[in-house]
């Protein structure tokens, strides 16, 4: 199994890692003040999730980065070029407490944080479920609970669907990032929030 990394400990990073602990897959989590302030976190999420270093997160193999819009160009800041390792992208381009849209000029909110991750095969997924949808089960409904993807990569959405497969949702590939990313962002697409199930 690759090793995962999560750089943001908020609701989506969280819910990431509960799925993963709940499937015995193992992990490492960073925020932004440090692996020390996730104790209670990790201790709750369960064996296999750990806290780390910024920098040790994000050398795994496959990294989800979920992070608030305007915070994501410094917590990326000066980290190594990825060389081709995946990074999910798993964030909306809004954020509280006034959820005003953030201005991307354009291109999808993907498009924006490609810029941010030199070297990522980027994948667009896990960001258009609630939080407590994508740590639920995802059986709770009796068929498979979906999640989207999207990306340029044919090898790294291979590796991201067959790790959405493993946490037991059922996958559906929207395509290159250009029409799935503008599906699945928020604000602005229209598949956001849509919990849909797969029945087969």
């Amino acid at each position: 199994m690759k090793s995962i990394g999560i750089l943001g400990a908020g609701n989506i990073g969280q819910a990431f890692a509960s799925a993963l602990a709940k499937n015995g897959i193992g992990a490492t989590i960073v925020n932004s003040r440090g692996p020390e302030t996730l104790a209670a976190l990790v201790r709750e999420l369960g064996p296999g999730i750990t806290a780390g270093a910024r920098e040790e997160v994000a050398s795994k193999d496959i990294v989800l980065v979920a992070i608030n819009w305007s915070k994501l160009p410094g917590a990326l800041a000066g980290l190594p070029d990825f060389a081709g390792r995946i990074v999910i992208d798993a964030n909306n381009s809004i954020e509280g407490p006034l959820f005003k849209p953030a201005e991307l000029s354009g291109r999808t909110s993907s498009e924006v944080f490609g810029g941010l991750v030199p070297g990522a095969r980027v994948v667009k997924a896990f960001n258009h479920l609630q939080p407590h949808l994508l740590s639920g089960d995802p059986r709770a409904e009796g068929g498979r609970r979906v999640l989207f993807y999207s990306g340029d990569d044919a090898a790294a959405k291979a590796e991201v669907r067959a790790l959405i497969d493993r946490l037991g949702f059922s996958g559906i590939d929207l395509g290159p990032l250009a029409i799935g990313a503008r599906l699945v962002q928020f604000p602005g697409g229209p598949l956001p929030a849509l919990n849909l199930v797969h029945f087969a």
